[in-house]
């Protein structure tokens, strides 16, 4: 299936770059390409801002010269995919051992997967870029290729597409490996000099003007430039005093980013130690742009932390760095602009010098210590959880792992719920609809509140205040409380939410409705966003940024009712309980007052949420017991582990298992 997953993507990236128009596709090409649509090689490489590769790499492309542009694009994109397949499988075979017969069946189609996925693959695609073939010929020289030579040439030859990557040779140098660290400095200095003697004028463009190819292609401090010196530039630092601060940065990482790689090749981890490396290539580079990132995601191959719920952290944020755009990660908030920003750069900086990566001698390499989970409820159904890997755990779920997990649900919420509508006509039939079924049920009481409010301001104000700010600040809170004072409660409060918003999806898509605000002739006032014309086909209302027609279900209401419920269940105290309560009746309100949803609407978003908590009881069983999954003093069989367990925390048995144990005991001694 895995593979089947591959050969899929490896089809769509095909058709993404195929479809394109000739003008932009292979952008990174078009210096070659004359106006009868055939490539030719008119002038310098560099006329054109569109290449930023090295005069060896205009070098070994000019073969190309001959090539239709329609026949180039095939080919082109064709073997660039035939490069990442054998990047992945190169990847997965250098995983430092041991490895289970699950993991050596698995790397190989999740590398694939992950490479096409990620950001600088789908880049080098589409621009015509050579950034893939540095990655495979410094990996094939450390893991394929024999020899004390062989490596080395492959590295020179990779360093002279991409200059930085002469690091590596270091890092043969610094482990031992000197005779193939001098064939690739010879290697490098060999191809730039028969470069120079073809190419003179694009050498010295390249290397003099530019400075190592610094200047070529977009602005140096555009965000595409993940780099030390991109990011400088952003921060407004110019001249010299950027030029030193940019050599002593450079040093500081080149000195740490090493040393590290270093300790870790001698461990046994070279395929880390090469993804390190290549980290610290991005960040001294004087430019990285997106195409040339690809070592930031090899680097996902380091563990860390010794428990096993904090084991998937680090991986987990490389490939979502390395997937997705800094806009889905992080919220747009101006202070989070530097960080967001420069994201690639700073996990590659982490990784190269700060990273805690475990050594393989450390007790958790191998046998993190395990969560613990709550004790199977004795009233579960026997087929309950329909998922066996979804136990209950009761510890304390990792921070970061959370906050990413609830960043990028809601960034995908938000793109798949802006996708899904249908169009003003289909909407607004459907707001009809709703309205005759609830004059049919005499609910129709939208249009008399609505007015009633607008008459008072004081109330208007407040309702308008509670719809825009307290849908997202209620259920947030509520989450944060859950994860510092009762853990295993967040796990199963949050899953029901995460289940509820992903159903309310499913109405967004399949049912667009008009809410009333929106609906003409029915006499609605939008007291959030003012009084709509609705003679233009879309009345100021339909913007980037959000669905207008994503109405049924309501989360307003839904997510305010799902904080009653918890507030309900988990608070102490009385007034708590009433104080919760007051949420999701303010929220109805305000839906209904501002014109914004339907009363159906609302009853919707209960839909939801009931079957979101009903799906979390289904698959992981009965809420844990008060008090359970607290971090209170663990006894001390967890403490000391069980005999052979080497002091990791012992787990509470699957059921039955410790009823057939008794069994086979018992057998045991009449037999005896």
């Amino acid at each position: 299936m895995l593979w089947l997953v591959v050969a899929a993507l490896a089809v769509r990236q095909m058709a993404g770059v195929l479809r394109r128009p000739p003008g932009e596709r292979l952008t990174g090409l078009e210096i070659w390409i004359g106006e009868n649509g055939v490539l030719r090689l008119p002038g310098s490489l560099y006329d054109s801002d569109r290449f930023t590769g090295t005069p060896f790499a205009g070098l070994v492309l000019k073969p190309l010269a001959r090539t239709a542009e329609q026949s180039l694009g095939v080919v082109w994109t064709f073997g660039s995919l035939l490069l990442v397949a054998v990047l992945g499988v190169v990847v997965a075979r250098a995983l430092p051992g041991p490895v289970s017969r699950r993991t050596a069946l698995l790397a190989a189609p999740v590398a694939i997967s992950l490479l096409m996925l990620s950001l600088p693959v789908r880049n080098a695609l589409h621009l015509g870029q050579t950034s893939i073939l540095p990655v495979l010929l410094v990996l094939l020289g450390f893991f394929v290729v024999r020899g004390e030579r062989a490596p080395g040439v492959l590295i020179g030859l990779a360093a002279a597409l991409q200059p930085t990557v002469l690091l590596f040779a270091a890092l043969l140098w610094f482990t031992g490996r000197r005779r193939a660290a001098r064939a690739g400095g010879a290697t490098f200095v060999v191809c730039t000099a028969l470069t120079w003697a073809v190419l003179p004028g694009d050498s010295w463009t390249y290397w003099v003007h530019h400075v190592a190819g610094a200047g070529l292609g977009d602005d140096a401090a555009d965000l595409a430039n993940q780099s030390m010196h991109g990011a400088l530039l952003r921060f407004g630092l110019t001249g010299p005093l950027e030029i030193a601060l940019l050599v002593v940065l450079a040093g500081a990482v080149c000195r740490v980013g090493l040393c590290r790689a270093v300790r870790y090749a001698r461990d046994g981890q070279l395929l880390l130690a090469v993804a390190v490396t290549g980290c610290v290539a991005v960040a001294v580079s004087p430019t990285a742009w997106q195409h040339q990132l690809l070592w930031v995601l090899l680097a996902a191959v380091g563990r860390v932390g010794g428990r096993a719920a904090d084991r998937p952290v680090w991986p987990v944020l490389v490939v979502l760095v390395i997937t997705l755009p800094g806009k889905m990660l992080l919220p747009n908030m101006a202070a989070l602009f530097p960080l967001r920003d420069n994201v690639l750069l700073l996990t590659a900086i982490a990784a190269a010098c700060a990273v805690p990566f475990l050594p393989r001698a450390s007790e958790h390499w191998q046998h993190p210590v395990p969560a613990r989970y709550a004790a199977p409820a004795p009233a579960r159904w026997s087929r309950i959880p329909l998922l066996p890997f979804w136990r209950r755990v009761s510890s304390r779920p990792n921070l970061l792992l959370e906050l990413l997990l609830v960043r990028v649900v809601y960034s995908a919420y938000s793109h798949v719920r802006l996708a899904a509508t249908a169009g003003r006509g289909t909407a607004e039939q459907h707001g009809r609809r709703i309205h005759a079924i609830e004059q049919w049920l005499h609910i129709d009481i939208e249009h008399g509140i609505n007015h009633a409010v607008v008459k008072i301001g004081w109330l208007r104000d407040f309702f308008d205040h509670y719809y825009t700010t307290f849908h997202f600040v209620v259920p947030l809170t509520i989450l944060g409380v859950l994860h510092v004072r009762r853990p295993a409660d967040y796990r199963w409060a949050r899953s029901a939410i995460g289940f509820a918003t992903v159903l309310a999806l499913f109405g967004f898509w399949l049912y667009p409705l008009a809410p009333p605000r929106l609906m003409p002739g029915l006499g609605f006032i939008d007291t959030v966003n003012g009084v709509q014309d609705f003679a233009k086909p879309d009345y100021g209302t339909l913007t980037s940024m959000t669905n207008q027609y994503a109405a049924m279900p309501s989360l307003h209401f839904g997510w305010s009712l799902w904080c009653g419920v918890i507030v309900v269940v988990l608070a102490p105290k009385a007034w708590m309980k009433a104080l919760g309560l007051l949420h999701p009746l303010f929220t109805v309100s305000a839906i209904v007052a501002t014109a914004n949803h339907w009363v159906l609407d609302a009853v919707g978003g209960a839909v939801v949420v009931s079957l979101g908590f009903g799906l979390t009881h289904v698959l992981s069983g009965p809420r844990a017991p008060a008090g359970a999954g607290q971090d209170a003093p663990r006894n001390e069989l967890d403490e000391r582990g069980a005999p052979g367990t080497t002091g990791r925390t012992a787990s509470v048995p699957a059921p039955g298992t410790a009823t057939a144990d008794a069994t086979a005991d018992a057998g045991a001694d009449r037999r005896s």
